[in-house]
């Protein structure tokens, strides 16, 4: 498997500077600054797309688990809320929230749950992010 690839440049100090976050696929770049991190500032920042890796990786792990159990999806969303806070003196992301809705004809809820759980668990995002607490709320749509 390639490894796969983004840089960051940061000019400046941390409140009056700022700086691009780039794919290394070319398919994203963005700034990013102190405002797009710690207020509502315009740009990105490391938590979002933090939050759109595992947002992602989950809906692909549901996804393979439920079409392995027979039951393939017609759709998968899913939002990852990541928590900055402020932690020991500095900040840590202490919390994921995951939502997801999908529509999976003819499964039923119970064994909608038990793959949604597998796949919190087996997603590699969540396995490298094992220390922080995520929680997942799954709602079987349709």
């Amino acid at each position: 498997m390639p490894a796969r690839t983004a840089t960051a440049r940061w000019e400046g100090g941390l409140r009056d500077g700022s700086g691009t976050m780039r794919l290394g696929s070319g398919a994203y770049e963005g700034a990013y600054s102190f405002a797009s991190r710690f207020e509502d500032g315009t740009g990105t920042n490391p938590e979002e797309l933090l939050g759109a890796a595992h947002a992602g990786c989950f809906s692909m792990a549901l996804s393979a688990g439920l079409e392995r159990g027979g039951h393939p999806p017609t759709s998968v969303d899913t939002t990852a809320h990541v928590h900055l806070e402020r932690a020991d003196g500095g900040f840590r992301i202490g919390r994921i929230e995951l939502e997801c809705t999908a529509v999976v004809p003819g499964v039923d809820d119970a064994a909608f749950q038990e793959e949604a759980a597998a796949a919190k668990a087996g997603c590699p995002v969540s396995q490298a992010l094992a220390a922080v607490d995520i929680s997942l709320t799954a709602t079987l749509a349709g």
